[in-house]
């Protein structure tokens, strides 16, 4: 696939998700759809209180736009070059996209409670959990129509075959996978930042394996979430709320079950998953300990926030970390 289709994917996603954003963010204000910042939080954190949520929409328009556009130029530029075609690979593409907007209408839901009723606390835990597995086992079930297969790939070990079991493991992955990059949102600037560096990553390692129209995917939502930064580097304008970042992790779980890349999507995404397991280990560590605490505070950004960290430096050293990674995963599939 040329490079310069990825380019307009990119630019267009950009366009449409910065240019929504004079138009979306007025709207959230004049309809009062702001933040309520949860008591226990950082002491500063209640300046940002009744910033607008639900910024998500931005690139979620941009990266929708982006997708219908690269995809039609890609498969334009196939015809005229002769080249065969999959029928597949726009049902995949579809997949992926649908999963990560349903992601994005339990954020959605979570969303409007905390706006309607003034309350941080949204969706219960369980109410989102069932909302997750029950897309995630519709994913998956897409996924094997379209061909896929229950093996995962590990790098200089060779291919397992997980069968049945493949499927209850994940499930699981998914939903984690999904609710790392949420639990990532908490920083101005942070989870866009660091989604511009894990897609550009995707990029990559979808034109290494042939995969375009995920190579598509990746640069839309990098492009848009650059697009939706303009508003929301600190001192933020609007947050992406769970409605962008369920999109986002929904997209993230999508793109690297599609392409078969399980242990690179880890890799790529090493900054989400330490979000999350900076959680796991405060609970663990809490209930083990009968109230001590290993960070000041989980996830661990803003451990790093309360230690002194300004919220660019977070979001730099973040993302610097992710890009670390994620070079690290474009050299192990280069080799394999």
């Amino acid at each position: 696939m040329p490079f310069w289709i990825n380019m307009i994917v990119a630019l267009i996603s950009f366009a449409a998700a910065a240019m929504t954003g004079m138009f979306l963010i007025p709207l959230l204000r004049k309809i009062n759809f702001g933040q309520t910042i949860y008591e226990i939080g950082p002491v500063w954190h209640k300046s940002k209180n009744g910033t607008p949520i639900m910024g998500g929409f931005m690139f979620i328009i941009g990266s929708a736009a982006a997708v219908a556009i690269g995809y039609a130029l890609f498969k334009a530029n196939r015809m005229n070059n002769m080249d065969s075609t999959d029928n597949n690979e726009l049902l995949k593409l579809m997949a992926g996209f649908i999963f990560a907007l349903l992601n994005a209408s339990i954020g959605f839901v979570d969303d409007y409670i905390k706006a309607v009723k003034k309350q941080n606390m949204g969706l219960k835990a369980k109410q989102k959990i069932v909302m997750q597995f029950l897309y995630s086992c519709a994913f998956l079930y897409a996924l094997r129509l379209l061909g896929a297969t229950t093996v995962i790939k590990f790098p200089w070990f060779g291919d397992i075959d997980f069968g049945v079991l493949y499927y209850p493991v994940m499930v699981l992955f998914i939903i984690f996978i999904t609710n790392s990059v949420n639990l990532t949102d908490g920083v101005d600037g942070l989870c866009g930042s660091v989604t511009v560096v894990f897609g550009l990553v995707f990029v990559v390692l979808c034109a290494q394996s042939g995969m375009w129209e995920y190579s598509i995917y990746s640069m839309a939502i990098a492009g848009g979430c650059l697009g939706f930064l303009i508003w929301n580097l600190h001192p933020a304008k609007v947050f992406m709320g769970d409605t962008g970042s369920m999109f986002l992790g929904g997209s993230a779980a999508a793109i690297g079950l599609a392409t078969g890349k399980h242990l690179l999507l880890i890799l790529a995404g090493a900054v989400y998953v330490c979000e999350a397991l900076s959680v796991v280990i405060q609970v663990t560590y809490f209930k083990l300990t009968k109230g001590k605490r290993l960070f000041k505070m989980s996830p661990v950004h803003h451990h790093f926030e309360m230690s002194g960290f300004s919220e660019y430096k977070i979001v730099a050293c973040f993302s610097v970390t992710g890009l670390i990674a994620g070079i690290t995963a474009i050299i192990i599939n280069s080799l394999q």
